[in-house]
């Protein structure tokens, strides 16, 4: 229980980083699993090590190669072309931004947020500001669809991890995740898309716009 309280009061307080709240909620898990609850001992917690080893190891790699092919799209001019395209299909600036919605969900579906935010930001935020959207709302954008994307089926890889940790079947899953796609998701990502002062008011506020 105290594990949140030190993971989500220690980023909204400004006091770590996420990656120093993980770090720091670690160092709290290992003696409450050994002392308390005694469910960690030498054998579980050398498996755990081996396992968290490999995964951030995996993720290196493929954030590696996301990088990579990131700037290998910029460097090939993609964003320019993407937007040729996009002004060729429509000039209308609510018509383009439904495209550019349209793409980053699917590329929600396809990846988790990590490696599509560090793919997909290089080569949209210059079709973005070309035009019109401010780079904060435009990031506020792609939370929002990388978010749905991720809880989207067929593929919905944040479904199946909710699945995986929770030990309930995907199929009893759906039904209220398309509930809370139609009637929270899509809401929320109209109105982050069309009232831009949705997502820059507190940046305004702050006086960082």
């Amino acid at each position: 229980m105290i594990a949140p309280i030190i993971i989500l009061g220690g980023i909204y307080g400004g006091f770590m980083t996420p990656t120093e709240a993980a770090a720091v909620s670690v160092a709290y898990t290992i003696p409450v699993g050994i002392w308390f609850y005694r469910g960690l001992d030498k054998k579980n917690f050398l498996a755990g090590m081996v396992k968290a080893g490999t995964t951030a190891g995996v993720v290196m790699i493929m954030l590696m190669s996301v990088m990579m092919l990131s700037r290998l799209y910029v460097m090939e001019n993609l964003p320019q072309m993407i937007l040729d395209a996009m002004t060729a299909i429509s000039s209308n600036p609510a018509v383009l931004t439904l495209m550019l919605n349209l793409f980053l969900i699917l590329i929600g579906m396809l990846m988790d947020d990590t490696s599509a935010i560090l793919l997909t930001t290089p080569i949209l935020l210059p079709v973005a500001m070309g035009i019109g959207i401010h780079p904060v709302h435009f990031a506020a954008i792609v939370g929002v669809n990388l978010g749905l994307g991720g809880v989207t089926p067929p593929t919905a890889p944040f479904l199946y991890l909710g699945s995986r940790i929770g030990n309930a079947p995907i199929n009893e899953m759906l039904g209220p995740t398309m509930y809370f796609i139609f009637f929270a998701w899509i809401p929320t990502l109209v109105l982050t898309t069309y009232i831009p002062g949705l997502s820059l008011w507190l940046p305004r506020l702050l006086g960082y716009v």
